[in-house]
């Protein structure tokens, strides 16, 4: 038995992945543990579950593995701040002290980290290396091209090349400054929305605008060429050498100072996120083009950060060159430490890989599982009367008569999902059909922006009666954005509704999850991954003719997703969340003992706005 453990941290959502003999065992992020959003330090606590959930102590790991060359990364930050020196000193200053104190030091953080006890070998793979190996080797794919793009690694800010067996082969690179990732972030940060997190808000903002920016971000702010590769006109921007994403010229091209954060969205920022949204995915586009005509292939993999934009995934199904594709759910440098993992596997110890179908990521629920004993002591202990049910089916049935009914369900089974989505295992859910749940959800239980969409839940041998998607396509990892059919579609949608009051607008049957372009970022359904989830789905069904589900993730703002019973519990109390379900034990509202506002208060401000 051959044990891999592989780490990612000191970045952004630090995170454990466990391989053993080939077989990912398990993988969480460090957030879900310690409850700080978007965790960088050394998981510890990440570590430590998948150890137990394989049984094993640190001496029994063979090797351990770091997602990316740390020596490499300093020298970019050292020339970076040479090339820029003096203006550079800032930034240098505010980077240099974790560098210090620990970047430079990663033997010995993973030795504490890892309680003295192993004396191995560690392996450093390159950042996009390990994001290919994530991409490449769950996939399905006996062979295919491989697309990596995020801000920055150690000096790669995208890369391709092709995956064939057990082996991964990287053949070119974008090299920093220049960044797709980095681009995006800077409009992120010029919108008002956090760097590294807001991202997924300017591309929900992004149909409400229209795309008036975007001839001025092509022809000002870029060189693009036709393979998808690009300069960026570096005038613009401040992330080499100072503490904010733009520069005043930046400001100046763009009609003002970026937006303050939580102030009103504007029609600026709507057009802005509308305008670098199609920028991005022409340039997907073009570096896909690209790759499929150097490899030939028929099936891309995709990893990275950008690689969670769906709404661009989507496109590139429709539009791109390519049969098929796979994106690793956890594409972002939490899948790096997966990624790691596997490099070490097959690439480096040469183990013959054999894809799994319909991948090998396990429906990506890798992470804890509460069992049921310890809910029933949690529960019997603060005094939570429930109501459980030894049969699945009926248990089922009552919580798909709750949604029914206009409930909104705080749903907790199995093992908790790997990456930044929810797909049923950590997951609130809603009934698509309500045209009020889509305000009721984001405003009176995720205390988030009204503009945010919400993702349906459908059954996979339903999809096509409800989305326009290819023939048997499936989006289990909800990283693929379709339109909903026009047969679904409201005939006289109002047009009378500007800005933001767009969400107001009845577009579907199912309006609680059409976004405003009648999109929606779906998840496919399906007996096989999804268990007790898909079996709700199908008492939805039975019960109402509908297959289709809100799913959202199980946290408010700011707070990362709930990973222990614990956890859903207080958040169910402190939100308008009607029913909770743990695994088979059901708890509704009005039965439970009611907060006070200044506990609701209390409970809310553990987390930062996000």
């Amino acid at each position: 038995m051959v044990s891999i453990l592989g780490i990612s941290a000191f970045y952004h959502d630090s995170a454990a992945a466990l391989v053993v003999d080939g077989r990912i065992v398990a993988a969480a992020q460090e957030e879900r543990f310690t409850r700080i959003k978007h965790d960088a330090n050394f998981p510890k606590r990440a570590v430590d579950y998948c150890l137990a959930e394989a049984g094993l102590s640190p001496d029994q790991l063979d090797y351990v593995c770091f997602y990316e060359k740390p020596l490499l990364k300093f020298d970019r930050l050292i020339e970076s701040y040479l090339a820029y020196a003096p203006r550079g000193f800032r930034s240098f200053l505010a980077a240099l002290p974790i560098w210090l104190k620990k970047k430079l030091h990663l033997r010995r953080e993973i030795n504490k980290g890892l309680n003295g006890q192993f004396t191995r070998r560690i392996v450093f793979p390159e950042h996009h290396e390990s994001h290919a190996a994530s991409a490449f080797f769950p996939s399905p794919f006996e062979e295919a091209a491989i697309l990596t793009v995020d801000g920055v690694g150690e000096w790669a800010t995208a890369t391709w090349g092709v995956g064939r067996g057990n082996r991964i082969e990287l053949k070119s690179e974008l090299r920093f400054p220049h960044s797709l990732g980095m681009l995006y972030s800077a409009f992120t940060y010029y919108c008002g929305f956090k760097v590294n997190s807001g991202e997924y808000k300017l591309m929900g903002l992004a149909p409400y605008g229209q795309p008036r920016y975007a001839d001025l971000i092509r022809d000002r702010l870029m060189d693009l060429k036709d393979d998808g590769s690009f300069r960026l006109n570096l005038e613009y921007f401040n992330y080499c050498a100072g503490l904010t994403m733009t520069t005043r010229r930046f400001d100046e091209l763009f009609g003002g100072a970026p937006r303050k954060p939580e102030s009103p969205v504007t029609e600026r920022e709507m057009d802005l996120a509308a305008s670098i949204q199609v920028v991005t995915e022409e340039i997907l586009l073009k570096m896909t083009h690209h790759i499929h005509a150097q490899t030939g292939q028929r099936n891309l993999c995709l990893a990275g950060g950008v690689a969670l934009n769906c709404v661009a995934n989507g496109r590139l199904l429709r539009e791109g060159p390519f049969e098929s594709i796979w994106i690793q759910p956890a594409a972002g440098d939490a899948g790096g430490a997966l990624g790691a993992a596997l490099f070490t596997w097959y690439q480096l110890l040469g183990n013959p890989r054999q894809p799994a179908q319909p991948d090998a990521q396990a429906g990506s629920y890798l992470g804890p599982c509460p069992d049921e004993t310890s809910i029933r002591n949690y529960l019997t202990r603060v005094n939570a009367p429930f109501e459980y049910f030894a049969d699945e089916d009926e248990c089922c049935c009552h919580v798909a008569e709750a949604i029914a009914a206009g409930k909104v369900v705080g749903w907790v089974q199995g093992r908790m999902e790997f990456g930044p989505r929810s797909l049923g295992a950590r997951s609130i859910l809603g009934d698509a059909r309500n045209p009020e749940m889509q305000s009721v959800m984001n405003l009176r239980i995720k205390f988030r922006e009204s503009f945010r969409p919400f993702a349906p839940a459908v059954l996979q041998d339903r999809v096509q009666d409800y989305f326009e998607t290819r023939l048997h396509e499936s989006s289990p990892y909800m990283l693929l954005v379709a339109p909903v059919r026009a047969d679904h579609r409201t005939p006289s949608t109002p047009d009378n509704f500007n800005g933001l009051d767009k969400v107001k607008a009845i577009r579907s049957d199912i309006p609680a999850v059409t976004h405003v372009d009648y999109s929606a970022r779906i998840q496919t359904v399906d007996a096989k991954r999804h268990g007790r989830f898909y079996r709700l789905l199908k008492s939805f069904e039975a019960l109402t003719g509908c297959p289709v589900l809100i799913n959202t993730s199980f946290n408010v703002r700011g707070e990362p997703i709930v990973c222990a019973p614990e956890e859903a519990y207080r958040c169910f109390l402190a939100t308008n969340i009607d029913v909770l379900v743990l695994e088979r034990f059901v708890l509704h509202k009005e039965q439970q003992p009611k907060l006070s506002p200044e506990q609701v208060d209390e409970y809310l401000k553990q987390f930062s706005l996000d």
